[in-house]
């Protein structure tokens, strides 16, 4: 349904920034998009606003603008910095774009048909994934005895136990974690709902976590740092950021002597890489991951083809 901005709009002229509002809102409150979707959208919607002027009417938007917006992407110098953006963020531009522009067809306003955006071409995605040995690196590099050792040890093994992607994690609160039947309702991206399975080991650390606590806040894993101390932050004030988390992990990894970038979404990786080689079915693990195609989950299948490695070993000598 279009906002009374867009609707008035229609009168004369629809124009660009009012199309952008339309959609974000659409986006928001119509499909009920995830918080970090939408904002993905604003930023970069926002700079194909910036490119072709506010003012501009998407019924004027053309297949030379378009064109012209993919060299200015393609050419593009993030503040003077001589960075440019790779081939994947330009990707990223085009298809928010081209889900305005199918807003607006689905709407009856007349621009150009998304169908016209080609997207570039971009390399095969691979995924970096951690070895057994040094999973096990990270899990001794930390240090219970200090302050955040037993929080940051639960969170390693609930990460690698259940696949969750950081934001979940972040977004969970105890009373969301049965810790005696080792599962628990998860909710994803695109507010799907999922299941998730906890293995005896992650409940242990997360026990032991929790019974360290002092509080009786709602927020699974908390902050501890100088400023969360502030005693006028309770509760939600304190609960720990995707952006703390993925700090945790770095250091970890750091102080493991891994030398290779490892991320939450590494563990998550390998949590699904772990299933595959151990026997796991596909569909299986693209349920456990919350992926909404199995197309996502196939590019862990490089990774763990048995059948391909036992040819090799029987046929090459």
């Amino acid at each position: 349904m279009l906002t009374g901005r867009l609707r008035r709009a229609r009168i004369t002229a629809v124009q660009l920034k009012d199309a952008i509002y339309d959609f974000l809102t659409h986006a928001e409150v119509g499909k009920y998009q995830s918080k970090k979707t939408v904002e993905n959208y604003r930023h970069y919607l926002k700079r194909f606003e910036k490119f072709a002027k506010p003012a501009t009417d998407v019924g004027k938007l053309s297949a030379d603008t378009v064109r012209d917006y993919r060299l200015y992407l393609h050419r593009m110098n993030i503040r003077g910095q001589g960075v440019t953006l790779d081939i994947k963020t330009q990707q990223y531009h085009l298809i928010a774009l081209r889900a305005l522009l199918k807003h607006l067809h689905k709407n009856d306003v007349q621009t150009i048909s998304a169908e016209k955006i080609e997207l570039p071409k971009v390399p095969g995605r691979t995924v970096e994934v951690l070895a057994r040995e040094e999973l096990e690196a990270m899990f001794t590099a930390i240090d219970v005895t200090k302050r955040n050792g037993l929080r940051d040890l639960a969170i390693l093994h609930l990460l690698f136990s259940t696949g969750l992607r950081v934001s979940e994690l972040s977004n969970l609160n105890r009373k969301d974690v049965n810790l005696e039947s080792r599962e628990f309702r998860v909710i994803g991206k695109g507010r799907k709902a999922r299941i998730v399975f906890i293995s005896d080991s992650a409940a242990e650390h997360v026990k032991n976590y929790l019974s360290s606590r002092q509080d009786n806040w709602g927020p699974l894993f908390i902050s501890n740092s100088n400023r969360s101390q502030n005693p006028s932050l309770l509760g939600e004030e304190r609960r720990l950021e995707p952006q703390a988390i993925e700090r945790i992990v770095r250091t970890i990894s750091a102080q493991a002597g891994l030398v290779k970038k490892v991320t939450p979404h590494t563990l998550r990786h390998t949590f699904a890489t772990e299933l595959l080689k151990n026997g796991a079915d596909i569909r299986s693990v693209q349920e456990m991951l919350g992926h909404a195609s199995i197309t996502t989950t196939q590019i862990y299948t490089h990774l763990t083809n048995k059948r391909l490695k036992e040819i090799h070993q029987q046929f090459h000598r």
